[in-house]
């Protein structure tokens, strides 16, 4: 798994990319030409702590592998939490149920 480190890497998939919404997280995806996909994980610190935070990207990560293999390649994808959802609400299965819609909507699975 590649992952977006730069703002500006961020930015051009937020403000060039398609946006889906779900219960918890948002997914901005944007084609890129490479044969592979980069992923940037996004928690405000509005939403919580530290630890909190880090938590939260740790599930979505861990999702986001399991689900690596039937994702089309090609794609930068940005995922967000929402920060009005209580981070208390981040289970490992709510988090995977939003993913595979969002990425179905998405068009990527």
């Amino acid at each position: 798994m590649e992952t977006l480190k730069k703002n500006y890497e961020f930015k051009n998939v937020l403000t060039k990319g398609k946006y889906f919404t779900g219960k918890q997280i948002e997914i901005y995806c944007y084609k890129n030409r490479k044969n592979s996909n980069f992923i940037g994980i996004a928690v405000q610190k509005k939403v919580a702590k530290a630890v909190m935070r880090n938590r939260i990207k740790r599930l979505i990560r861990e999702n986001y592998r399991r689900l690596e293999k039937k994702i089309e390649k090609g794609y930068d994808i940005v995922i967000i939490w929402k920060k009005n959802v209580l981070p208390e609400l981040a289970t490992f299965e709510q988090i995977k149920e939003d993913m595979l819609t969002l990425f179905e909507k998405a068009k990527l699975i």
